[in-house]
């Protein structure tokens, strides 16, 4: 049964994949590289190349990635090489045979929707432990020769030059404002995809009426409360602390069932990506 499990969970995941690199193709295709916008990455380096000599982004991209991967084999584990190679082939594939369209020429819309669309995509990947090499590979070979630097330092310095790059092909200095407008779409949509969009609120609740507040909290909104032991190092007094985790909707209620109990109770309140565990998901 769980050999099945894992074998259903292992085809998922290559599935997703494939869908979160259909996507970044997408982008590709239909927005960036009709108005060379370059967000970076090896990606952003095709289109710049395709703009400057006119070869397709799927041949530039495996020109680099194929070596890159070889050279950098031994920092990734097997799976993540196995998932590796298989985004960054689907990628020059779908790029082949996606028919080469222009869906509008307005450089903004161009970068906010292939933005949108390349950050969808590559977060896809990565949640479900692939990469398209690029420019985090690079980061990661370049660090290991010298230690020194930071891997995201390395990174950024790869991504500015690209962004650069474009606007000098291109002539045009907008080009490379777009192109790190769309960059920064990119990594905080691909961001939202890993950690999630925060539709859980943590509560943390100091107060004086702890048993009043956790009844009222379990009753009304059927979710489980947490009593924590603290000391304020002020007053030296020991305090109760609540945590209590609830979803958007509930936010409102729990303010206001604290604020009737205990107005002088101290709340404090932190996006919570991701909830495992009885009443959200399962681990």
């Amino acid at each position: 049964m769980k050999e099945n499990e894992k074998l259903l969970d292992t085809l998922f995941s290559y599935i997703l994949l494939a869908i979160g690199v259909l996507i970044m193709a997408i982008s590709l295709q239909y927005f960036l590289e009709p108005n060379t916008i370059a967000p970076g990455g090896v990606t952003g380096f095709a289109v710049v190349i395709n703009k400057l000599l006119n070869i397709p982004i799927y041949v530039t991209n495996l020109a680099i990635n194929i070596p890159l991967f070889l050279i950098g084999l031994k920092t990734l584990g097997k799976s993540t090489a196995i998932k590796t190679v298989y985004s960054t082939l689907l990628l020059s594939f779908f790029l082949k045979i996606l028919p080469p369209n222009v869906l509008t020429r307005d450089i903004f819309l161009s970068t906010i929707f292939g933005g949108v669309l390349m950050g969808l995509g590559l977060g896809l990947v990565f949640k479900f432990g692939g990469t398209t090499g690029g420019t985090d590979l690079a980061g990661s070979i370049l660090n290991n020769k010298f230690p020194n630097l930071s891997m995201v330092t390395f990174m950024t310095i790869i991504d500015l030059f690209v962004v650069i790059f474009a606007g000098i092909v291109d002539k045009k200095v907008e080009t490379s404002l777009y192109s790190i407008v769309a960059m920064f779409v990119v990594m905080k949509v691909a961001d939202s995809i890993l950690e999630g969009i925060g539709y859980l609120k943590g509560f943390i609740i100091i107060t004086d009426k702890p048993n009043e507040i956790s009844e009222k909290l379990m009753f009304e909104l059927e979710r489980g409360v947490t009593s924590l032991k603290g000391k304020g190092m002020y007053t030296k007094e020991e305090k109760d602390v609540l945590l209590c985790v609830v979803d958007r909707a509930q936010f409102s209620k729990v303010k206001k069932i604290v604020k009737e109990i205990d107005p002088k109770a101290f709340i404090m309140v932190s996006e919570m990506y991701e909830v495992l565990g009885e009443g959200f998901k399962d681990m």
